[in-house]
């Protein structure tokens, strides 16, 4: 029988069914919010394990079509490769769920989520996560507490809890929130740009306004993590006893390496290249392998191996703890060098190469026209939706010295390139029509491309004169934090992300923070550790954006920029422009090597070329052609039926005539109007020029019809 739980929290009511489907995982859950259903399950093969320290945790988010009573468009019918927008689900799920397995868990485990059914103000992310978390919870697996994720956005003014679909759009602020009780473990932000009167206004948001933020939605943590404890704890599994491993280290051994090798490891780790460090690191370890006193301890060589990286983990935290340096000898508050060359490929229409250290990000603008804007579909859409602003990162191997191919789109590449594009996005002018399409290259990476993307990427735009706000800026910040003591890093290298145990990216302009990612390695983190990284990275972004406004100086247009021109016609006269069957402005586009828009309700034309002088010639062209064009009459106010009267054949047809009017025009003679009897070719009994007597017989503001008045 379904074991069931009402929960009801800021106006939204949240039914959790257990025991209903799915019973054979471990866990499972069928969610309801209005008419959006979810079923969440948890499967966990408990009869193996890996090999290494580490948790083997796969999560998908699958969207059904029929969820929303719909069939998939195209000729594949059955769902198949996951959207961008379930990708970046799975992410924030999985980045959820991560910090809630105990230490020493290495069974496969497998969370599933799918939405079955959706109404348009569904919050599908937050709810997601939620679903999961209350699945893995009541399962079998030995999870102390459930996550709660929940979204607070800023509308008239106001902090709101949980805004709907609908809502959103009208809000400020973007910011999804998941912790248990008071701790928060992931977190994601973005600002929403807004016109107002026809002004844009980025609406970045300050530390402080961020921070208010923030307070406001770990008090919603708080106060729904209790709730879901009290309900779910009820129904919750017995969890298994299983085994967990831990690193079999011979203190002995460890102490030994410690004392005689401590030195070669801190120079191993002094190389700042990610290879070149891997490989210094791997001289030493097999030094220490053939060391006489460890061959004769009889330790695995693995553990030998793992014993290494554990004593270079330590030495990179505590230098910073300890000695307040780093590995690469920067004070913890330091950012490292920057380097900004702009339009550096001559064809492209705007390029930054961003260098910060050894991290290096080649970004490329291209600008389109608005038909070529992204065309995609989401589950809560009855039509289709277009992306003008598109980001794509991509992370090949030789970026970190990897000798692998270079295959498709990654989860990280995505998510690095959404947060990107959710940082530069509120800059954009929104009365900007065109399409825009950044690519970051990662040419280098030594700690975090994703803001070296940022930077790289609206210098890039900068440079071929887009219509941008400010320049935006990003920074990673990273902490370690052990026994009581913490330590902030600005610009954190790969080293200490991979050692640290927080990693912020924090983008904005001068005006305050437009995008924000957190993950958390150490299972919470305190309010007053975020507001102190928060006030720290203000510092390191305005020197970051000083330096790129001081690159705005050098920054030459390319040679290859579109010239743009935009005038306005009639729109009535727009089909002259378009011609029969689109004819016309088919040649025009083949003829000038023009791109053109046209808005049929306003009659604006919007010319694009490479050179002024295919825009010159094409105004020139369609302004002709609209001056040799006849004014349009309107024959119901120039004529009536019944009128009689003698006009000039001007043209015969296989049809029939046309015959000039008196006061303008020409009407139709149809072949079958001259004669009583069948006439099988019209040069049998009329001819060009000749005069006429007919009578109007069926009147149209833009079409006349005649008959002949004595009928052969």
């Amino acid at each position: 029988m379904a074991k069931i739980c009402n929960i009801e929290f800021e106006n939204s009511k949240e039914v959790y069914k257990f025991d209903k489907v799915a019973r054979q995982a471990n866990g499972s859950v069928l969610c309801s919010i209005g008419e959006t259903v979810m079923l969440a399950s948890v499967a966990c093969e408990t009869n193996k394990s890996a090999d290494e320290m580490f948790l083997p945790l796969t999560v998908q988010y699958i969207e059904k079509t029929y969820a929303s009573a719909k069939i998939n468009g195209g000729f594949f019918k059955r769902e198949s490769r996951p959207g961008d927008f379930e990708t970046l689900t799975s992410r924030i799920i999985d980045r959820s769920l991560r910090p809630l397995f105990p230490s020493g868990f290495s069974y496969p485990t497998t969370v599933t989520v799918m939405v079955l059914s959706v109404d348009e103000q569904a919050d599908l992310q937050t709810m997601a996560v939620n679903a999961a978390s209350a699945a893995l919870y009541v399962s079998d697996l030995p999870i102390a507490k459930p996550v709660c994720a929940v979204r607070v956005g800023k509308i008239d003014g106001k902090l709101v809890i949980n805004p709907t679909a609908t809502q959103l759009p009208t809000s400020v602020l973007n910011l999804f929130l998941s912790g248990v009780d008071d701790e928060l473990i992931c977190l994601e932000m973005a600002s929403n740009a807004t016109s107002i009167e026809g002004q844009h206004h980025t609406n970045e948001m300050a530390e402080e306004e961020l921070l208010e933020a923030i307070t406001v939605g770990l008090d919603g943590i708080k106060t729904k993590s209790a709730i879901y404890q009290e309900q779910f704890e009820a129904v919750a599994k017995i969890p298994l006893q299983l085994k967990l491993k831990e690193e079999k280290i011979d203190k002995s051994v460890l102490n030994y390496i410690d004392t005689n090798y401590r030195q070669d490891i801190k120079d191993a780790v002094k190389f700042l290249c990610k290879s070149e460090r891997a490989n210094e690191l791997n001289i030493v370890i097999e030094k220490v392998k053939k060391d006489e006193f460890v061959v004769k301890s009889g330790a695995d060589e693995n553990i030998v191996e793992n014993m290494v990286v554990s004593i270079k983990r330590q030495i990179v935290r505590d230098m910073i703890l300890h000695d307040d340096i780093r590995a690469d000898g920067r004070a913890c508050d330091e950012i490292r060098p920057i380097t900004i060359e702009t339009n550096i490929l001559p064809r492209a229409h705007g390029s930054c190469l961003f260098t910060r250290g050894e991290t290096q990000s080649l970004a490329v603008v291209t600008i389109a026209g608005a038909k070529d804007a992204q065309m995609y579909e989401t589950i809560t859409s009855k039509t289709p939706l277009y992306e003008k602003f598109m980001l794509h990162y991509n992370f090949p191997g030789f970026s970190v010295g990897e000798a692998k191919p270079i295959m498709g789109v990654s989860r990280r590449e995505l998510g690095h390139g959404n947060l990107g594009k959710r940082a530069i996005l509120p800059t954009i002018d929104l009365a900007y029509d065109d399409t825009i399409r950044v690519v970051s290259e990662i040419l280098e990476s030594n700690g975090s491309s994703s803001m070296a993307t940022v930077c790289a990427g609206s210098m890039a735009m900068l440079a071929c004169n887009l219509p941008i706000s400010s320049l935006t800026a990003g920074v990673a910040m990273g902490a370690v934090i052990e026994n009581g003591k913490v330590k902030l890093l600005t610009d954190i290298t790969g080293l200490e992300d991979h050692d640290g145990d927080i990693d912020f990216k924090i983008a904005g302009t001068k005006h305050g923070i437009t995008a924000m990612q957190m993950d958390i390695k150490l299972g919470g983190l305190e309010y007053k550790l975020l507001s102190e990284a928060l006030l720290q990275a203000k510092t390191a972004r305005e020197q970051i954006l000083n330096i790129m406004e001081n690159a705005r100086e050098d920054i030459v247009p390319s040679s290859s920029l579109p010239v743009v021109y935009q005038f306005d016609i009639e729109p009535s006269k727009i089909m002259v422009v378009i011609g029969k069957g689109g004819a016309t402005i088919k040649k025009i586009i083949e003829d000038f090597e023009v791109s053109i828009d046209i808005d049929r309700q306003t009659g604006t034309i919007k010319l694009k070329a490479d050179n002024q002088k295919s825009i010159d010639d094409t105004k020139a062209y369609i302004t002709e052609l609209l001056s040799s064009q006849k004014p349009q009459l309107d024959f119901t106010k120039e004529y009536k039926v019944d009128d009689v009267f003698t006009g000039k054949i001007e043209r015969l047809v296989d049809f029939g005539a046309f015959v000039s009017m008196p006061n303008g025009g020409d009407g139709l003679l149809h072949i079958s109007k001259i004669a009583r009897r069948r006439i099988h070719n019209i040069h049998d009994v009329l001819t060009d020029g000749e005069m006429i007597e007919v009578v109007i017989t069926k009147l149209s503001k833009d079409k006349i019809e005649l008959t002949k008045k004595n009928l052969l």
